[in-house]
């Protein structure tokens, strides 16, 4: 039997992110579905990070989002945290800063420890008021003991893009363009696979999650560069590589990296190479990635960088005319194709 989900049944690495994922809801559940919807708004067909429709004079977005993580808690976050920043992130990747509220549905085990959903709801509750949103509905469920593994969570989002703006797509790149990240990469995924396998890669400071909500830096960053920012992506499941090559594709162009411009933190770089991972293909969950105007780079460079988030934000790459949907990494010595993951590298860490 095929171990790469090629006998018709379903396998991780469709869930993970990469051109398998992507492959399954656009011919599965994403099927018929419109890319356009009426008065110009955004459809599922689109496969962008949500849906958007006009209400008014301004833009409504819609989003949704699971989580599975293993284990719930991790430095630097837990499975609450997760669930609210990731919806919001999703909202302000098309320029929705302006969170209207959340649901929620809580799905739990039988024999579930009541002190641990305690902590993971009042860190929905904290994360909630960093992003100056709350929970505004929500469902729960209980499932006999063994039905479960232990607690999954499922957010839903709508929010508003500013007055005067439109959605930001992530299909919009042209040549000359420049990418900006907007902070260290693979802090996530390798905070979770080493609170799962206890491995000890440097100090526990430095190996910590980055989930954290993002409509606060992005509206930084569309303020200072308005319509120069013309695709946003947030890099979770299959990481940079994935969104990057996501975004490449959609807009025919190629895009062009440059290795020592990419910051990675050393633990996260130990991690890595003690799992024989590549950072590009780690989940993240509180980093953006923006395609920007050249004219407008530096501006909103300095605007990342004036955001607590967006410290150590940096400029790692261009857009090019050629190589069309490929994502080339200059490494000083040459240049090489980065692969999308073709499987589920580090399964269950969103």
């Amino acid at each position: 039997m095929s171990r790469r989900g090629d006998d018709g049944r379903i396998a991780l690495r469709h869930g993970a992110g990469g051109p398998a994922m992507r492959a399954l809801v656009s011919s599965l559940f994403a099927r018929g579905a419109p890319r356009e919807l009426p008065g110009g708004g955004i459809g599922l067909g689109a496969l962008d990070d949500g849906a958007a429709l006009r209400v008014g004079d301004r833009w409504l977005v819609f989003t949704t989002d699971g989580h599975v993580v293993d284990p719930p808690f991790f430095p630097g976050g837990d499975i609450g945290r997760l669930a609210v920043c990731g919806a919001v992130n999703d909202l302000a990747m098309m320029g929705a800063t302006e969170v209207l509220g959340l649901s929620l549905c809580v799905m739990l085990e039988e024999g579930h420890p009541r002190e641990q959903i305690e902590r993971i709801q009042a860190s929905i509750e904290a994360a909630c008021r960093e992003a100056e949103t709350r929970v505004l509905c929500g469902d729960t469920k209980v499932l006999g003991r063994g039905d479960l593994d232990g607690v999954v969570l499922s957010s839903a989002a709508i929010g508003f893009v500013r007055k005067g703006r439109a959605p930001v797509r992530d299909c919009t790149l042209r040549p000359g363009d420049e990418i900006l990240v907007s902070g260290t990469v693979g802090d996530h995924g390798m905070a979770v696979m080493a609170r799962r396998h206890e491995l000890a890669c440097g100090p526990e400071e430095e190996l910590r999650s980055d989930v954290a909500p993002l409509n606060g830096l992005v509206e930084a960053a569309l303020a200072a560069g308005g319509e120069s920012v013309v695709a946003m992506k947030d890099p979770t499941r299959g990481g940079v590589a994935s969104a990057l090559a996501e975004m490449a594709t959609k807009s025919g162009v190629g895009i062009l990296l440059e290795e020592e411009q990419l910051p990675v933190r050393p633990a996260v770089r130990a991690a890595c190479e003690l799992l024989g991972v590549d950072p590009l293909q780690v989940a993240n969950e509180g980093k953006a990635l923006f395609g920007v105007r050249p004219e407008q780079s530096d501006a909103v460079l300095a605007a990342l960088h004036a955001h607590t988030l967006g410290k150590h934000a940096r400029r790692i790459g261009r857009c090019l005319a050629e190589h069309a949907g490929s994502l080339i990494l200059d490494t000083g010595f040459g240049r090489r194709l980065v692969q999308e993951a073709d499987g589920e590298l580090l399964p269950r860490i969103c």
